[in-house]
């Protein structure tokens, strides 16, 4: 008897700690399945896919640069992955239908609510960046009915986009676009969306944005402290997390999809954190 296979699709592929985290899941849980990491061609992802499901793989995570080509390939889409544009997790239904789902807002949303104690509700957001990453979680946290959501980004009109593609989900939530340099306000929760960090980059914020109190999130991760947490700190904000947390939380939902179970994260965000 063979285990049930899973894998995670990307390119690059091989720096991936999703192999491991499902592993540890797996061990967790005391599911037997088998999960490795599969590199696809940039100009063949369908043919990987297919070929994936065809050997009887039961489902897939998906990583850059292919979440939006996921997307476009499902045959069908659950809610949270029609809103955010773009799928991490492809698995067949019932039916035998390839359908898409997006778990990155749920992971963030957990991690920063279970994990850290961070309340939305009622709060001033602001979003740095507006591509596929903020697209992919902004669903999940206005569901939480923050006060208000400032979207700022290099360029206008992607924010404007987003802003207006998000503001029949946004109820009360008062929703706004602006260029990087344009906000001078202090925010409850600040998520640096770009990928910039990782460059050693800094998105172009005013410092007046951060006051003692403000939550930084930055969705990127590395085993030292990203760029954009370091500059945080070093305006004085005292709560800094990085995506760590997100990324277990995501896989702990796709998991939860795929085998019916619900992992405990904490022990697993704790291992990877250590190295």
């Amino acid at each position: 008897m063979h285990n049930d296979l899973y894998a995670v699709v990307g390119n690059p592929i091989s720096h991936s700690k999703s192999p491991r985290i499902h592993s540890l899941f797996a061990r967790q849980t005391g599911e037997q399945l088998e999960y490795t990491a599969i590199q696809a061609p940039e100009d063949d992802f369908a043919g990987t896919v297919k070929g994936f499901f065809e050997r009887g793989g039961k489902g897939l995570n998906i990583t850059v640069p292919f979440k939006e080509q996921a997307w476009q390939l499902a045959n069908l889409r659950t809610q949270r992955a029609e809103r955010a544009g773009a799928a991490n997790t492809l698995y067949k239904d019932s039916k035998g239908s390839l359908t898409a789902d997006n778990t990155d807002g749920k992971g963030l949303v957990t991690d920063l609510m279970v994990n850290h104690g961070v309340r939305l509700a009622g709060k001033r957001l602001l979003v740095l960046g507006a591509g596929g990453a903020v697209r992919g979680v902004l669903g999940p946290i206005l569901a939480e009915e923050p006060a208000a959501l400032t979207i700022a980004n290099r360029t206008l009109a992607k924010a404007e986009g987003l802003v207006s593609f998000f503001e029949s989900v946004a109820g009360d939530t008062h929703l706004e676009a602006c260029g990087f340099e344009q906000p001078a306000d202090t925010f409850d929760v600040i998520i640096n969306g770009t990928s910039a960090s990782l460059q050693g980059d800094l998105p172009p914020v005013s410092a007046s944005v951060i006051g003692a109190e403000t939550v930084i999130y930055d969705m990127m991760y590395s085993l030292q402290i990203t760029t954009f947490n370091q500059w945080a700190l070093d305006q004085g904000a005292t709560r800094v997390f990085d995506g760590l947390g997100m990324l277990v939380e995501q896989a702990a939902e796709s998991f939860r999809i795929w085998r019916g179970k619900t992992p405990d994260t904490r022990p697993v965000i704790e291992e990877l954190r250590n190295g």
